[in-house]
């Protein structure tokens, strides 16, 4: 059975699974249709065409759901969707998509987002990321799989993201981040890859070492970049690791890849 405080307020329209828990004040719209076993805990405000999965637990002060920050939306329906499993804590705000976009924005599973983290319109966000306090997508962020960004840090929109990136705190990121890489800065650069990430999710040395081999050769002084790209694909086919890399920067995009800061001195 689900448990209801009476001080909440639940529009009858909306979609209440078993086993789910709505703290006090707490107020859900219409169009919400929650799963079962999501725990929304006090003050927590849903609304619009809002999917939520199960077992996520939502923490006083959220705000989820809400139309799209964006002078261009004009009320089109549009939808939010949570997968299972989340945390999302106290003050993170979650938007739906807008109608010139892709109309919806998608949050996968298992993802922590912490106090005042941001997800804006339009986004894709894979499973087992983590937002620290504050961290903030634009519109239109893709991101990866098991991606972590520090707190404060910032993803500019239309930003790609790639799985287990490393995003530092208080970066902004303004061009496209490649899969296993490390971001840092006021004006993010490459900072290298996240081999901490790597290890702590149990990949195997070799890949490791193949990763570090073709993170060398993709950025070093010499050649054109497309050559190097070239001869990365050549000498790592095999590491499917490595072909995420590359597959994700010849993939279209509307930013460039994110480079590191070179010293030019040297």
């Amino acid at each position: 059975m689900s448990t209801i405080h009476p001080t909440a307020i639940i529009h009858d329209a909306a979609e209440i699974g078993q086993g789910v828990s709505v703290g006090p004040y707490s107020v859900i719209g219409p169009r919400a249709k929650i799963a079962d076993g999501v725990m929304i805990e006090s003050h927590v405000v849903i609304r619009g065409l809002t999917v939520i999965g199960e077992n996520t637990k939502i923490y006083p002060f959220a705000s989820i759901g809400h139309p799209p920050q964006d002078l261009k939306y004009q009320g089109e329906e549009v939808k939010l969707i949570i997968g299972k499993n989340n945390v999302i804590r106290e003050h993170v705000t979650m938007h739906p998509g807008t109608g010139v976009g892709r109309g919806e924005t998608v949050i996968g599973d298992n993802g922590l987002f912490m106090v005042g983290a941001h997800v804006a319109h339009d986004c894709i966000v894979g499973n087992n990321v983590v937002f620290a306090n504050n961290a903030t997508l634009g519109g239109h962020v893709t991101l990866g799989d098991y991606v972590m960004i520090g707190g404060l840090a910032g993803v500019h929109q239309h930003t790609r993201v790639g799985s287990y990136a490393f995003i530092g705190g208080a970066s902004a990121v303004v061009n496209d981040l490649i899969p296993y890489g490390s971001a840092y800065g006021v004006n993010a650069t490459l900072g290298g890859l996240n081999i901490v990430g790597m290890k702590r999710r149990g990949m195997d040395r070799d890949m490791i070492h193949d990763l570090r081999n073709a993170y060398r050769l993709l950025f070093a002084w010499e050649g054109t970049f497309q050559e190097r790209i070239e001869d990365v694909e050549e000498q790592f086919a095999e590491n499917d690791a490595v072909m995420d890399i590359i597959g994700f920067i010849k993939a279209d995009s509307a930013r460039n890849i994110c480079q590191p800061a070179f010293d030019p001195s040297r």
